[in-house]
This record gives structure tokens, C-alpha cells and sequence, in this order.
């Protein structure tokens, strides 16, 4: 998937979710499903997902070189890096992994400042990949908690699949 796309998608599965959350009820924005994240919980993963990919990419690269490698594989489509995601869900049950295993539940306060935050961010990622030539994107990688060290390319896709694979959790709940 070339850079125009991957932006383009960014944006339409962060507008999916921002267009959701400007319409939901904001009881759920604390009270999820029993057992479930709730709403402002999902938007604060978004969050914390994001940030630390946009640091990455600000890095320079030998740094990134240095500290994770180059590839040593072809980059995946879209499709592949999806199924792989669902493979690698499957396999830890449903356990969280980083700063969201035991995550703050956000107050109806912080809906107007996570989702903010959460839109610079995404703008911030898709002006990121445009700055990166082709060749960097399938050259360096990024760790990624439950895929392991993946291209930034992949990284990026995945990062637009994770806001879809969030929104329709929160549509399917609440």
C-alpha cells in the first residue's frame, strides 16, 4: 500500500471512530459492558497507542537502526498484517500488554481533550509517513508489543486497522 492510501485510511478509520464518539452516550464514557473496557478507556489506548509511534518516527534513523534493526523480510499487505493480528489475539486470550493493562478509567471531563489529542496525533502520523521516503518505510522497523518488530509501513496500516478493530468493539458493546 503506497503512502497516499495508508493516509487516506488513517484518516477514514479515525474519522469512523471520532464521528462514533461525538454521537455516544456519555454514561458509557465510564461504564462499559461488565468485565469490558469503557469508552474513555478505548479512546485513552487509541491515545497511548499512537504517541509513542509518532516519537519513533521523529527519532533519526540511524538511531532506530541502531536500537531495532532493518528488515530482513518483504513488507505484508493490509490484509496479511490484520490476520496476523488476529492470529496473535487468539493466542493471548484476551490478556492486554504496556500501560493499558490496568488503565485509569477517564471522566466525561476528559472526552473533549483525549479525542484532541487523539486527532494531532493521527494528523501527526499521516504528515510523519509522508516526510519518510518508500524505501525507509519497508527498511526500518518498530517493536510492537503483541506482532513483535514489524516495518514502520506495516506499523502504520496496523495502526489504522487497531482504530477500526477498536470502533467496532465499541459498537458491538455500547
Amino acid at each position: 500500500m503506497d503512502k497516499e492510501a495508508i493516509a487516506e485510511l488513517l484518516e477514514t478509520k479515525h474519522q469512523t471512530l471520532f464521528n462514533w464518539l461525538q454521537q455516544h452516550d456519555m454514561e458509557a464514557w465510564e461504564n462499559g459492558p461488565e468485565g469490558k473496557w469503557t469508552t474513555g478507556q478505548h479512546t485513552l489506548h487509541l491515545l497511548q497507542s499512537i504517541k509513542p509511534l509518532n516519537t519513533a518516527l521523529s527519532l533519526p534513523k540511524f538511531i532506530l537502526k541502531f536500537k531495532f534493526g532493518k528488515a530482513n523480510r518483504e513488507v505484508r499487505d493490509y490484509n496479511s498484517i490484520v490476520a496476523r493480528y488476529h492470529e496473535r489475539l487468539k493466542g493471548v486470550q484476551g490478556k492486554t500488554y504496556g500501560p493499558s493493562k490496568n488503565m485509569k478509567v477517564p471522566k466525561p471531563s476528559d472526552k473533549k481533550y483525549l479525542i484532541n489529542r487523539l486527532k494531532i496525533q493521527n494528523k501527526k502520523l499521516q504528515h510523519k509517513l509522508n516526510k519518510w521516503k518508500d524505501k525507509d518505510l519497508d527498511n526500518f522497523i518498530l517493536p510492537h508489543p503483541l506482532m513483535g518488530k514489524m516495518p514502520v509501513r506495516e506499523l502504520i496500516m496496523w495502526t489504522a486497522y487497531h482504530v477500526e478493530h477498536h470502533t467496532k468493539t465499541l459498537q458491538e458493546n455500547y
